[in-house]
């Protein structure tokens, strides 16, 4: 190949370089962030095309982020994400301090339901799932640790976004419905009553038909300020057990784990919650 060759092909690539100026941690994080729920393990090419870095640039940052272990090779030259993210994310005082306390609870009330207990906190416009107990026999459900999950149609989210303030609910309100597969959307009106349903009897309940039929019942779990930190929930096939009669299991349990955070319900707060 000759130098002209060489200097055409070269020509692409610097067309593809980022923006000037662009910080190399913000390309090394728009590495990272291409992997998802179906994207698990994915070769240099396909991370550089889904970030939309050139190959060689791809290349030497990943070779970075394998180095420091936030990224793993595996023998058939595809990268996943490593342990020591995981290892990072773990102390998330959000995450990881309101798991380690709401823990035990979780376990309690696993042990009567045996199905799929969650818990999970918000992270901007969606809900973060960070601890999910379940059975080998529970039904299938669609969300797994560390997944993100819309606030409009899971019962965990609705109990987040009431807990969350005024204007951060309107804005979620104005968006369009979710549309999800094997749950009603829910129009404007219908999550306005939701909503003040959810703050007055302190539960949410949402029934899903894919990819399994369930219903899943949460409750909110309040820090020392009062404020909603995090949503517990329960899920169980639909027509297993009533909702009613799953509602008071659950929220015993979050307003256990909502004492052992500090916060101390006043009298008319203890009366609302049961």
């Amino acid at each position: 190949m000759s130098m002209d060759d060489g200097t055409a092909a070269d020509k692409p690539q610097r067309g593809k370089r980022p923006k000037q100026g662009e910080p190399v941690i913000d390309r090394a994080l728009s590495l990272l962030a291409v992997f998802s729920d179906r994207r698990r393990a994915l070769t240099l090419s396909d991370m550089a095309r889904l970030a939309g870095i050139p190959a060689p640039t791809a290349l030497r940052l990943i070779a970075r982020l394998v180095a420091w272990g936030a990224l793993e090779r595996m023998e058939d030259g595809r990268y996943v994400v490593g342990v020591r993210l995981w290892e990072v994310a773990s102390l998330s005082p959000r995450g990881h301090g309101v798991r380690e306390i709401a823990l035990p609870y979780l376990e309690d009330l696993y042990a009567v339901t045996r199905h799929h207990v969650l818990l999970a906190v918000r992270d901007g416009n969606e809900a973060v799932l960070i601890e999910r107990l379940s059975s080998k026999e529970a039904t299938e459900v669609a969300y797994r640790v560390g997944g993100r999950a819309p606030l409009r149609s899971t019962a965990v989210g609705l109990v987040l976004l009431s807990g969350a303030d005024t204007a951060f609910q309107e804005s979620v309100i104005n968006q369009p419905p979710d549309v999800e597969a094997g749950v009603d959307s829910m129009p404007e009106g219908q999550l306005r009553r939701t909503l003040s349903d959810v703050r007055r009897t302190g539960v949410a309940m949402i029934r899903r038909s894919a990819p399994s039929r369930t219903v899943s019942v949460a409750s909110p779990i309040y820090g020392a300020e009062g404020t909603v930190v995090a949503a517990l929930s329960i899920v169980v096939p639909d027509g297993a057990t009533p909702p009613n009669v799953l509602a008071p299991a659950v929220q015993a349990a979050a307003r256990a784990v909502s004492r052992n955070l500090g916060y101390n319900a006043g009298p008319s707060e203890s009366v609302r919650m049961r």
